[in-house]
């Protein structure tokens, strides 16, 4: 039987779309028809009973969203986290696909390991890239072969967990990945100044008596590779066949939001991402929680002038990309005082509501950049196609409905673990459904 989704928000930022429309899905996930309209003005056949209509007027649209900064720690920590369990996530939050980071046991630095994977995620009813790693082993000291990883699909690189550290290896890395036109993603922290760092540096890591990370530990590493991606664009732009790409990984300071928009004002080929729990938290929030081991990450939670430097660069375009950093541990990984705790925490399923109320609800942007910073953006970072709405194809969509508010429960959150700093959070705004490799997968109440 046919779905009818009426009256709703369409947007697809790829094709510059935002109206309103009503959309007719077949049950394996084909648009049939398309109309920009309200219900009442659809043709009469559409309100036939072999039809399931679903007035969604309050609702938006969305092309699939696309998270592309994830961990779902297979193969080598199960116990955390699984490539289905992730899926699961990624679902519950109306993630139509994501990227996979490649800190495993093993890393992902070798075809063999990328086709695990992508066997593993094959049956899975959302899309799932792999990120290869810069270096063997994520140690930093040699690139890994990265004509073997594109040659098995992989689009992007990184050592995402720790930096590269060595220079003469990060400017190989951008030589090297140019030949295959891999994207660069950086993980941006100097840790001979982060080393043992709990949360960020400031008066309230002093207050609590926890050593903190300082912001330049992050500037610091992203302009020496602006520096190295200078050099090479200006010396050795003749012996690369792809323009090299580098990525910023959940930016954090004021001072690499500057670095950044600098950089992209020169036309330097930077991008740059930001997580819900940096645009939200602040250092003062880690202080106010009693050393909960859910506000340990990395990057940590930074001081509100950093936070409201992120906010501007999220309105102003210098930050592209929303990702999660979707990280699980294990009850006993978090549950055991901030100092102790594993960095990271879980973000698939917070990620929309997160965005509509700190962003969307306040003014700071709209709906419509909401999603591009969701779905098209990503996408377009990545090199993958852009979602396009077209009518006898299978459809790519998130159904959000902006205006629904809920309470964070972490105890039915559909991720393995439960590691999130956000439970018992209200939130306004919340995915519904996916319709994608067709499937529709839609809560009871609107069928």
């Amino acid at each position: 039987m046919s779905i009818v989704i009426c009256n709703a928000r369409i947007i697809n930022p790829a094709e510059f779309l935002d109206k309103k429309g009503s959309l007719q899905i077949s049950d394996d996930g084909i648009l049939e028809h398309l109309w920009f309209a309200d219900s009442a003005d659809l043709p009469s056949d559409v309100m036939l009973s072999d039809h399931e209509v679903i007035d969604f007027s309050d609702g938006i649209v969305a092309s699939g969203l696309f998270d592309m900064h994830c961990h779902f720690r297979e193969p080598g920590f199960e116990y955390k986290e699984t490539i289905e369990t992730g899926a699961r996530s990624a679902l519950a939050g109306g993630f139509t696909g994501v990227a996979l980071m490649p800190n495993t046991e093993p890393p992902i630095d070798n075809a063999a390991v990328v086709a695990f994977i992508r066997e593993r995620a094959a049956s899975l009813p959302i899309d799932i890239e792999v990120i290869g790693a810069i270096t063997v082993g994520r140690k930093g000291e040699r690139i890994a072969p990265y004509g073997e990883l594109a040659a098995a699909g992989v689009k992007a690189l990184s050592d995402d967990g720790a930096a590269v550290m060595n220079s003469r290896v990060m400017r190989l890395a951008f030589e090297y990945a140019s030949q295959f036109n891999l994207l660069l993603i950086q993980h941006c922290e100097d840790t001979a100044l982060s080393f043992g760092g709990v949360m960020n540096e400031s008066l309230y890591a002093s207050l609590l008596g926890l050593r903190g990370i300082p912001s330049i530990s992050e500037s610091i590493v992203l302009s020496r590779d602006l520096s190295l991606l200078r050099y090479l664009l200006e010396n050795k732009q003749g012996a690369m066949p792809y323009l090299p790409r580098y990525h910023v990984a959940h930016i954090s300071v004021k001072e690499a939001v500057d670095l950044v928009r600098a950089a992209k004002q020169e036309g330097l080929p930077v991008t740059a991402e930001v997580t819900p729990h940096h645009f939200t938290l602040t250092d003062k929030d880690v202080f106010e929680s009693g050393y909960d081991g859910n506000m340990r990450m990395n990057p940590p939670l930074r001081s509100e002038r950093d936070r409201e430097a992120v906010l501007a660069a999220i309105a102003d375009g210098t930050i592209d990309v929303i990702a999660t950093d979707h990280a699980p541990h294990a009850c006993h990984e978090k549950d055991c005082g901030i100092s102790q705790a594993a960095f990271g925490i879980v973000g698939l399923e917070t990620s929309v509501g997160l965005t509509f109320t700190t962003l969307v609800h306040t003014n700071r942007i709209s709906a419509y950049r909401a999603i591009e910073m969701l779905s098209t953006n990503p996408r377009r970072v990545m090199n993958l196609p852009p979602i396009r709405f077209e009518v006898g194809k299978p459809l790519n969509a998130t159904l959000i409905a902006p205006d629904l508010e809920w309470t964070v429960d972490t105890s039915h959150l559909a991720s393995k673990s439960r590691n999130s700093p956000f439970h018992n959070y209200t939130l306004r705004g919340k995915s519904v459904g996916i319709i994608h490799k067709g499937k529709v997968i839609l809560p009871q109440p609107m069928l």
